[in-house]
């Protein structure tokens, strides 16, 4: 049987700060159309949850827009890991989908620790606020119980679109299996937890990421203007997708890191037994349903906070003052977003910074998010090239700062975002390699030294 062949692709695909839809062309393997809205949280309420009816109304919206120009003739998704959608008896949401960020009474958090399997037997760390999806469903059931007793399916977040668009309830291994403690990835199954919430029953069927669970439901077609069926893919965790067109055509050991919001850092090829849960190292799972050793700190956030503060640069003038800020030793020592990354609670300050320039405060920001990469990279056991996708693919600094480090090669592969490509590959089209720059490994004066010094300054 040949796989379906389709010129373009529409790709939903919500992040944690940002959700979009794409249309990516099958035969490029470009973007050839975006809108996107923020992601936004309502405070109200139960407890904070995502604006679901807004995201719905986005993109159906957009891809009633794409729909006429340029067109499309299937679907995938992709979103961010940590959440689940509760469903009543009609397929409505019983309860809001929570967000992550938000943090638990004491004695829920703490019977929720006392409830949850061993990391031996999930990979999968205990993680602040509700990062660990079984917490959602524990804090969901123990304070909220008249509400929970209404939910008959639970599907995590990304088959939870598909689901409106199809009517067809799933689950699926990628985002069973980041870090939600619901997912024990040696034998393949359903973890202890899930047993012991009392919640086997509520789970929709698992179906593979790559599986079309059915076409655009017939009113929402009409709606969209859609002129023949377009099929719906089941969709993937958003690091999974953009872990995924390496898998398809690169052969290990490398590393992925992933760029966005957080910093997802894969170890193809590696083991899991060298994981260490109190530093952020997990297992993921990937799409074909295999465990991959993985780390991650929040450093697009963090990032992003650094950037306001310090204001627009230009990036060779941050490169050039790459010496002078080791000579220096200026340093910014972690955390600027706490509660997760290899160095748990370390209180972020900065060394050495009076009267520095900004150019000097961005590049030693670039600094830290190198040596925080380069951290993660070592929890996992990474080999071989290291691919750096998403945003921090365009910053030149942190490239070769990483690359000096780690000490091997890294392939920069720019674009916005890896995530709607790999999303996109679901379908059955063929991967297109893009372009790729390569930053080989250099010597920077005093680099190995300032490590040294940058980690004696957390002791």
């Amino acid at each position: 049987m040949t796989a379906p062949s389709y010129r373009r692709i529409a790709v939903l695909d919500i992040g944690k700060t940002n959700a979009k839809v794409v249309v990516l062309d099958s035969a490029t393997g470009g973007e050839i159309a975006v809108l996107k809205r923020p992601n936004m949280t309502i405070k109200t309420g139960l407890y904070p949850h995502y604006d679901i009816e807004a995201l719905w109304s986005f993109a159906l919206d957009a891809l009633k827009n794409l729909a006429r120009e340029p067109g499309f003739d299937a679907i995938s998704i992709t979103t961010h890991g940590a959440a689940a959608a509760l469903l009543d008896r009609h397929g409505e949401l019983a309860m809001p989908v929570i967000d992550y960020e938000h943090e638990y009474p004491e004695e829920i958090r703490d019977a929720y620790t006392a409830l949850r399997p061993a990391f031996d037997e999930t990979f999968s760390p205990r993680l602040t606020m509700g990062l660990n999806v079984g917490a959602q469903l524990h804090y969901q059931k123990s304070a909220f119980p008249e509400a929970f007793a209404e939910v008959a399916t639970i599907l995590t977040y990304a088959q939870y679109w598909t689901a409106r668009l199809t009517d067809v309830a799933a689950n699926e291994l990628t985002s069973l299996g980041c870090h939600t403690d619901l997912w024990n990835p040696r034998t393949g199954d359903y973890s202890s937890l899930v047993d012991r919430l009392g919640i086997r029953a509520l789970m929709a069927p698992i179906r593979s990421a790559f599986d079309a669970l059915g076409t655009v439901l017939p009113g929402i077609a009409e709606e969209l203007g859609l002129a023949a069926p377009v099929p719906v893919y089941c969709g993937i965790h958003d690091s999974n997708a953009s872990l995924l067109p390496h898998l398809v055509h690169r052969k290990a050991p490398f590393a992925v890191v992933s760029t966005g919001t957080w910093v997802i850092n894969f170890g193809v090829g590696g083991d899991l037994d060298h994981l260490d849960a109190k530093r952020d190292a997990l297992a993921n799972v990937d799409a074909y349903g295999r465990a991959v050793p993985s780390s991650r700190f929040m450093g697009g956030r963090e990032f992003e906070i650094l950037s306001a503060e310090i204001g627009p640069v230009d990036e060779k003038a941050a490169q050039a003052a790459i010496g002078r800020v080791i000579e220096k030793g200026m340093m910014l020592l972690p955390n600027i977003a706490p509660g997760s990354g290899p160095f748990p609670g370390k209180a972020s300050r900065w060394i050495g910074a009076e009267g520095a320039s900004r150019e000097e405060r961005h590049a030693a920001a670039c600094l830290y998010l190198a040596l925080m990469t380069d951290a993660c990279l070592g929890l996992i056991g990474a080999k071989g090239p290291v691919i750096v996708e998403g945003p921090f693919a365009l910053n030149e600094t942190y490239l070769k700062l990483l690359a000096a480090l780690a000490g091997r090669e890294v392939l920069a592969l720019p674009g916005s975002t890896g995530t709607s490509q790999g999303a996109a590959l679901l379908t059955g089209i063929r991967p297109v390699s893009g372009a790729e720059t390569h930053v080989p490994p250099s010597e920077i004066a005093g680099l190995a030294a300032y490590r040294d010094r940058w980690y004696a300054a957390m002791e």
